[in-house]
């Protein structure tokens, strides 16, 4: 392309022939393929690796509290077996064969036994453990998602404006060198544009590759290829901070939060860790039962033959521990500084999602006012270049001004359509940071994408 051909256009009109080929181009891809923000995170939720594994891991502590009751329901066992026996004397009255068979069914139901009760508290306390865990991860992942699916639009968007301020430069360019070429202008005018326009076409390059980087990263993220995010509908709307009050959100985590229940529920594991210690020192008390029969020679002199015999057995088993080596006082120790490492553990997590919590708060108070700030600058940007345009017709502006006034538009164009997915985003992680997270909170951010 001939630079020196490219005709002189506003840079409104250029703007509204790039974005009107960019919307004819975003339709087609909408039309085949696509995907809003609720879409892709439920085929995320279908393919991460990471939820997957939380969630994986929440069905095995399901298992670990059942397999830790059976601790005190009834045993049942049953036992057999059978020998041949071959006599050979030297005086051969006692010679010859025979064979025993005997089983034994017998069962023990737990009558008195601590630790197997309280280890059966605390395996359902690790299933609370894990399905805080499992909810985390569902958070992680929608804001995840949500992230991967703006970081593809914010660098379509990057993309879209570097090759709107491409095309800007080279008309400046044009024109720059036809005002050299009839003697209105210097050469340092057109080499000031050359030198511009090398620029755009270096960050254009960059920003290709960074929309291929983020494509992947979506791609990979979700289990698809080729993903095609839909952009925000412009003009956009921010749905408000509500509540509006950062106390609000700290009340709505309160004791729920994941992270607190976590580590609420490992202080009170701890806490039967050291009643289980305790319990070192107490009795245990079983009721057993047994039923036998065998079948065997006789061992009574004058009864030939086989003899069969039946055993049934009903009672109660006590066992009283007396003496482990001080093995119990020395557990006992050992949990009560783990139980007070726990308590320290919680009282640190509610400290976390305090400051968390807050931090996220004001982190979108302040987007919301950087977005009304760059909106006020995107028009203050697009007069200071039409003022700078005239100028430079009149000749009280040089090109370079006209230049910077274009760099300046389309950063600010560029700042703003980052700050408007940060503070979408930032909602979520408000919600993230109070605990209150869930995948329906991504139905008013799909609301505002293109249909």
């Amino acid at each position: 392309m001939n630079l020196l051909s490219v005709p002189s256009l506003p840079v409104r009109s250029v703007l509204r022939q790039i974005a009107a080929a960019g919307l004819l181009a975003l339709g087609g891809v909408t039309q085949v393929q696509a995907q809003s923000l609720l879409e892709l995170y439920q085929a995320a939720r279908d393919f991460d690796a990471t939820y997957l594994a939380a969630r994986a891991q929440f069905d095995a502590s399901q298992a670990q509290a059942d397999q830790a009751r059976a601790g005190l329901l009834p045993q049942v066992g049953l036992g057999a077996g059978a020998s041949w026996n071959n006599r050979d004397s030297s005086n051969n009255l006692l010679d010859g064969s025979s064979s025993s068979r005997t089983a034994t069914l017998s069962a023990s139901q737990p009558l008195y036994r601590p630790v197997a009760k309280l280890t059966d508290e605390q395996a359902t306390l690790t299933r609370d453990i894990a399905q805080a865990r499992l909810t985390q991860a569902e958070q992680d992942l929608v804001v995840r998602t949500t992230q991967a699916y703006f970081d593809v639009l914010a660098a379509q968007d990057t993309l879209t404006f570097v090759q709107a301020q491409k095309t800007a430069v080279s008309e400046q360019l044009a024109a720059a060198q036809r005002n050299f070429e009839v003697g209105t202008a210097t050469v340092t005018d057109a080499r000031e544009a050359q030198a511009r326009f090398d620029l755009v076409v270096a960050q254009e390059i960059a920003a290709e590759n960074d929309l291929r980087v983020k494509k992947l990263a979506l791609d990979q993220l979700v289990g698809r290829s080729n993903t095609a995010p839909r952009p925000l509908v412009l003009p956009v709307n921010l749905p408000p901070l509500s509540p509006a009050d950062p106390q609000a959100w700290l009340n709505m985590a309160g004791e729920q939060h994941p992270s607190i229940v976590q580590a609420r529920r490992n202080l009170e594991i701890a806490q039967l860790e050291t009643g289980k210690a305790e319990a070192g020192h107490k009795p245990t008390v079983d009721l057993v039962a047994s039923y036998g029969t065998s079948r065997a020679p006789s061992s009574i002199q004058g009864i030939p033959g086989n003899v069969r015999t039946n055993t049934g057995s009903v009672g109660v088993q006590l066992n009283l521990p007396l003496f482990a080596g001080f093995a119990v006082q020395n557990r006992i120790k050992e949990t009560l500084a783990l139980e007070e490492k726990a308590r320290n553990d919680l009282e640190g997590a509610r400290r976390g999602v305090d400051q968390a919590a807050r931090s996220a708060f004001f982190g979108v108070v302040s987007g919301q006012g950087q977005v009304k700030a760059l909106e006020a600058a995107e028009a203050s940007s697009q007069s200071a270049l039409d003022a700078n345009r005239l100028g430079y017709q009149v000749g009280v502006r040089i090109n370079i001004d006209v230049l910077n006034a274009q760099s300046q538009l389309f950063q600010t164009k560029r700042d703003l359509a980052q700050a408007r997915y940060n503070v979408l985003l930032g909602n979520l992680r408000l919600r993230q940071a109070a605990g209150v997270l869930t995948p329906d909170d991504l139905r008013p951010i799909n609301s505002l994408l293109s249909q």
